[in-house]
């Protein structure tokens, strides 16, 4: 094993042992919290893999965007963020649904990449390359989603400041 398996199996657990931390813990600021430790691992392995561009995105757009404006809608719209046993129920169907769609992929991917290994010096997926996909084919869905955000965070303010 190089260590750069021995990293990416490291990042990769961290990933999944947060993953399983949002799914399991009962209150949402925690749960958004385990998520950027998540999205922080994934990010770690697309450095590994030397996706440069792909883990900056990761970092910025999930990390300081979604997940930030996920705890700040939370915590703007004063939403009850204590642990409730009104909504509890029974975790084993999640559980073995999450393993097998998990198996499933395990295999799907495994079977269709194998074990190759990848040249990263002779790729052409650069940061020159994703971005003028991005902002050359991509732009409209790229603005989309700008406003689809922006229009999330005013909802939460509108709710928030409701009068009762």
């Amino acid at each position: 094993m190089t260590l750069a398996d021995v990293l990416l199996l490291a990042f990769g657990l961290l990933a999944l042992g947060a993953a399983l931390a949002v799914v399991t813990t009962r209150r949402i600021v925690r749960a958004g919290l385990w998520l950027a430790v998540a999205f922080a691992g994934i990010a770690g392995a697309a450095l590994v893999l030397t996706a440069e561009f792909l883990a900056w995105v990761l970092v910025l757009v999930y990390v300081g965007a979604i997940v930030v404006l996920l705890l700040f809608a939370t915590m703007l719209t004063k939403a009850p963020t204590d642990a409730s046993d009104d909504l509890d129920r029974a975790r084993w169907p999640g559980m073995v649904a999450a393993g097998g769609i998990g198996l499933g992929l395990g295999v799907v991917v495994t079977a269709a990449f194998g074990w190759i290994r990848v040249d990263p010096a002779g790729r052409d997926g650069g940061a020159a390359a994703m971005g003028e996909a991005v902002f050359a084919d991509w732009v409209l869905p790229f603005e989309v989603l700008s406003l689809l955000l922006l229009a999330a965070l005013v909802g939460a303010v509108v709710v928030s400041t409701r009068a009762k």
